[in-house]
């Protein structure tokens, strides 16, 4: 189809932006290798059929905004086919390959079809983006953004929506002024269609306008693959990458190895971020799912996740052949990507994972950095060295002597592990239900049904300790290292069958971090255990027939996956259940995880905790039923200050209740 010397300029810009591409693309491999190792490879075959399912099946992107979704399928579903047609059309452009009847009418029809959806799936997105302008593309001011984000999205957006519909737009003329020259194909209705308004153009006429198109359709290509590895439309290529090297449980933690000599704990500078982190960066898509999902950012505070990896990405493109090569970042993460009110305002709910459509993990960056303040710095909020404090004399944060760990049972007939060596299962109470008056009524209600289960149990006693979780989060590893380390020996001396926890957060230490440290145990939470005994028949309760309202704790659900368990509780106790508008996976955080429950909320337009009670009461429940003792206290800070308040009552409290009536 093409003249001599357009096949010779074609050949020679396509040697030129291959090589450009080629170097962008290598810089971007060479920065994201810059990144601390990080295991990651493991089970690789599957990790790689999971990434092409969820990718193929664009199942991470149908969780949100339906229409939204429906849009980017058509496009992504065209550009995968175009693959195939660009390599075709230029068969056809530089050898001219024939492409019509037989077995080139289902391609042709695939083809035109896919041609005209992506042309209205990217005009609907850029619609959106421009006109509409939703609150998904903005940012409240507060929040810390690198200074080239506010104007550089928008273009990079233009830019891309741009080439798409350039690119695909002259693909379907040139095709429409060669069936116009031709004569129509009935497997090409769209450019059919087209080609059909210009039958009265010269035969010279139709022939220059399908070379000029072809040229706009694999010249754009060309023009745009140097600027590709700039672009967010790097997505394409690693979002699938991201998503197989996902964590199953990208909530727990990997552990610090103090033994060996390194310079720097958690995350400095970008260098100091795993492989995995800044991949992340690249592989973002700019969408701000994160940030409509994340509590903090939903009630006014200074935390956006998505600001955080876009700001990585701006910055890592703007110093890239440097970074790429080994120099230093010039500047610290908390000088452009976040700064001290976003990153202490992090609950660590993992909405921001859960929601994000090609695998990115903003939690763990915000977690690095927090390592980094309080292990290289000691500078964490003021507020959090009583607990601190408490964890590494008393083992536990409210600093209560270890003599009172089981004041709590006072009356109670509950046995101890040093009367009974190896109980089947171990009660862990946890610090909370051992120390907090009013979580204290959780354990008195465990241990009656317990008993009346006739369970043979057994609690630590004063040698349960803290499981660190708030160390953890609260990026003091040290701290959580030594008390995963002693609790770790004593479990091991006592080997329980299993462990029953009434906190999701130690469920979630026990289950999923203390193997890191040799601690291998069957773990359940509470709500698990309780459903198990119903179902054996080994529980007999009166119903009542209440209203409630369960609400899903962060780390039982998101972390863990647990959501049908407290259900079937509340169901067998009678109770009518409802659900807020957000339950299971998008739940809505009570606001105490991440050591919030020990520090002061930042600023914001109001607590997280009450965005999350005026639901909860906005069902009409009686009851709120909660399967946390820090989900409990936080919605008891909002029931003190209503005056027409639904009871807050944890799911042993209402089953033990069945049992006394």
């Amino acid at each position: 189809m093409l003249t001599l010397p357009e096949k010779i300029l074609f050949l020679l810009l396509m040697a030129v932006s291959l090589y450009h591409a080629y170097t962008g693309f290598r810089r971007v491999y060479l920065a994201i290798r810059r990144g601390r190792p990080e295991g990651r490879f493991d089970h690789l075959p599957q990790r790689i059929g999971r990434a092409l399912w969820l990718t193929l099946t664009q199942g991470t992107v149908f969780r949100e905004r339906p229409l939204v979704a429906v849009l980017h399928a058509f496009v992504f579903y065209g550009f995968v086919y175009y693959l195939l047609v660009n390599l075709v059309d230029l068969l056809e452009g530089l050898f001219g390959l024939h492409t019509r009847g037989g077995l080139w009418n289902p391609y042709n029809l695939l083809a035109d079809l896919l041609t005209a959806l992506i042309l209205v799936g990217i005009l609907g997105l850029m619609l959106r983006r421009y006109l509409v302008a939703p609150r998904d593309f903005t940012w409240n001011p507060q929040v810390p953004l690198h200074e080239k984000v506010r104007q550089g999205i928008p273009r990079d957006s233009a830019i891309v929506g741009a080439f798409i519909a350039f690119h695909v737009g002259s693909r379907l003329l040139s095709k429409a002024f060669g069936l116009a020259k031709e004569g129509q194909d009935p497997f090409q209705p769209v450019a059919s269609a087209v080609a059909g308004l210009l039958a009265g153009l010269s035969p010279q006429a139709l022939t220059f306008f399908e070379h000029f198109f072809w040229w706009g359709a694999l010249g754009s290509i060309l023009l745009f693959l140097p600027y590709f590895p700039r672009s967010k439309h790097i997505h394409l290529f690693l979002a699938p990458v991201n998503l197989a090297f996902g964590k199953e449980r990208p909530g727990a933690l990997t552990p610090l190895d103090f033994e060996k000599e390194e310079e720097k704990f958690g995350a400095e500078r970008l260098e100091d971020l795993s492989w995995k982190r800044l991949l992340d960066a690249y592989a973002c898509i700019m969408c701000n799912r994160c940030q409509e999902a994340c509590p903090a950012y939903a009630t006014g505070k200074a935390l956006s996740p998505a600001a955080i990896l876009i700001s990585e990405r701006y910055e890592l493109n703007g110093i890239l052949p440097e970074f790429a090569s080994g120099k230093e970042s010039p500047r610290p993460l908390m000088d452009f990507a976040l700064n001290e009110e976003a990153l202490w305002a992090c609950t660590t709910c993992l909405a921001c994972v859960e929601v994000c459509p090609v695998g990115n993990e903003p939690m763990l960056h915000i977690l690095d950095v927090r390592r980094a303040k309080v292990l290289m710095e000691g500078a964490f909020p003021a507020q959090l060295n009583n607990a601190f404090r408490g964890m590494e004399r008393a083992g536990n944060p409210w600093g209560i002597g270890q003599g009172k760990r089981l004041d709590w049972a006072e009356g109670l007939s509950v046995p101890r592990v040093s009367e009974k060596p190896h109980p089947e299962v171990l009660y862990w109470v946890g610090c909370a239900a051992s120390h907090d008056p009013r979580a204290q009524r959780i354990a008195r209600s465990m241990a009656e049904i317990l008993h009346a289960a006739g369970v043979d149990w057994a609690v630590l006693g004063t040698e349960e300790r803290c499981t660190g979780d708030t160390a953890r989060r609260a990026g003091n590893e040290y701290l959580f290292s030594q008390l995963a380390a002693e609790n770790v020996e004593t479990l091991n001396r006592v080997a329980p069958k299993t462990i029953v926890t009434t906190c999701p957060h130690c469920f979630h230490t026990l289950k999923n971090e203390y193997p890191a440290f040799g601690g291998h145990y069957r773990v359940v939470h509470h709500s698990e255990f309780l459903a198990e005994l119903l179902r054996q028949g080994r529980l007999k309760v009166s119903e009542e027939t209440r209203k409630v309202v369960f609400h899903d704790p962060c780390y039982l659900g998101r972390h863990n996956g647990v959501y049908d368990a407290p259900r079937e509780v509340l169901k067998g106790v009678g109770l009518a259940l409802t659900e807020p508008g957000r339950n299971r996976e998008r739940s809505f955080c009570c606001g105490a995880g991440g050591a919030q429950f020990w520090k002061e909320e930042e600023p914001g337009a109001m607590r997280v905790s009450q965005n999350r009670y005026l639901e909860l009461k906005g069902t009409g429940a009686e009851v709120i039923a909660t399967g946390c003792p820090f989900c409990m206290a936080m919605l008891n800070v909002e029931v003190a200050q209503d005056g027409e308040a639904p009871e807050v009552l944890d799911i042993a409290e209402l089953l033990a209740r069945g049992l006394r009536a």
